[in-house]
């Protein structure tokens, strides 16, 4: 494909990642309702779709670069919607374990190969740009599809009746074959030349492990640890404050279209000011909701802590300044022919995050109560901080680390 041609998919490429996003997020929305079971279990069961994706994501990208994007996310799309359905036929833990397991396998090739389609049309001048747009539906995708799933239980009465609930699986399912048409419609007639023939250890390393790559993937890690716990305890704490399922939904639907704007907006802003500007913006951002959260944990928001409430909404904001300008921070240390597995790393990093915050939050939460989220949080703040103070002394030793020279040959300047 040449690049002209590309950026007719962007669209169906944006609309593939919001919508297998929206899928697992109205899961992780339903599970708890759909299940009946404690919130241990249900997180237990969600898990295990972040944690294949981890597992297998790098073969996913490995396979973007070797065969294709295209090719990558229509099997993937397919297959996604296909499991989605067949969720809905059962309420059997062990077995919705697997069939979450191996929805990650989906999920990790199209993030993969959706990421490196999105690096590859974009000039370097307005990467941040479409890397905000690319973030803008991941992060709406998983939001609305938790605000959905929240939606559902609450007009379907799920607490009293949790095999209504799955149609919602159904809905997911119609969202995911919706995206994969319009995806065969784009891409009609158009071909693929930028594949990879083998990969050797060194083109492997130079993908994943530079130093550049693996400072900018890492805390993600960290990031993604917090949204799994957010995911996982928002509906309980629901409860527990009397919120009705369907106003906590529509609430968090409302936050979720503030994603459509903000992160298109930071991402040119870090085509703007430099990408580690912006990116440190977003941390600081973190470490406010973190700060937020520990308090609310400890105190509650009873009274006048209802301002913790406020505080990490207004933390929030410039928290989302992080991602459309690390991914394409990323994008720029990436060489093309190689960006599918590079970005797979990132994916991993997601994953792996989801995962180790699904489960050990849960962990956390029943052997220590609010003192083990606060622990919790504790952790990702000091993950963050030191992948950031890792990064900048780096780029410090380095000189101006925005401008890489185009002559370097895994340098994307020359690649786009």
């Amino acid at each position: 494909m040449n690049a002209p041609a590309e950026r007719t998919l962007l669209p169906a490429v944006f609309l593939s990642t919001f919508f297998i996003r929206l899928g697992f997020g109205l899961t992780l929305g339903i599970y708890t309702f759909y299940l009946g079971s404690t919130v241990e279990t249900a997180g237990l069961t969600a898990a295990a779709s972040p944690t294949i994706e981890a597992a297998t994501v790098l073969f996913a990208g490995i396979a973007a670069d070797r065969f294709g994007r295209l090719p990558v996310l229509r099997l993937a799309l397919l297959l996604g919607g296909a499991l989605l359905l067949v969720m809905s036929l059962t309420r059997d833990v062990l077995f919705l374990t697997l069939l979450s397991g191996a929805f990650g396998l989906t999920s990790a090739s199209i993030l993969a190969a959706s990421l490196a389609v999105t690096g590859d049309v974009s000039a370097r001048s307005e990467r941040g740009l479409e890397m905000g747009r690319f973030d803008s539906f991941n992060l709406a995708g998983w939001i609305y599809g938790y605000a959905l799933g929240l939606i559902l239980v609450s007009v379907l009465n799920g607490t009293k009746h949790p095999e209504a609930l799955a149609i919602g699986f159904d809905v997911g399912a119609a969202a995911v074959f919706a995206a994969l048409a319009t995806l065969i419609v784009l891409s009609r007639g158009q071909q693929e030349t930028h594949v990879v023939n083998a990969f050797d250890g060194a083109e492997l390393k130079a993908a994943l492990l530079g130093s550049d790559i693996l400072l900018i993937v890492l805390p993600w890690l960290a990031i993604y640890m917090l949204i799994g716990t957010l995911f996982a305890f928002l509906g309980v704490a629901g409860n527990t404050l009397s919120i009705a399922p369907w106003k906590l939904g529509a609430g968090i639907a409302a936050a979720g279209t503030l994603l459509l704007f903000t992160q298109p907006f930071y991402g040119r802003l870090s085509d703007r000011r430099g990408r580690t500007r912006v990116m440190l913006v977003g941390v600081a951002g973190f470490l406010g909701v973190l700060l937020f959260g520990s308090l609310i944990a400890v105190l509650g928001i009873a009274g006048w802590h209802v301002a913790f409430l406020a505080g990490i909404g207004i933390s929030a904001i410039p928290a989302l300044a992080f991602g459309p300008s690390s991914l394409a921070a990323l994008t720029d240390a990436s060489h093309r022919s190689r960006r599918g597995t590079t970005m797979s790393f990132y994916a991993f990093a997601l994953a792996a995050g989801m995962a180790l915050g699904l489960v050990a939050s849960s962990e956390f939460y029943t052997k220590w109560s609010n003192w083990g989220v606060v622990a919790f949080f504790a952790l990702v703040a000091a993950m963050l901080v030191v992948f950031t103070w890792l990064r900048l002394r780096r780029l410090s030793d380095e000189g101006d680390p925005e401008r890489p020279s185009p002559t370097n040959s895994s340098s994307p300047a020359a690649a786009k």
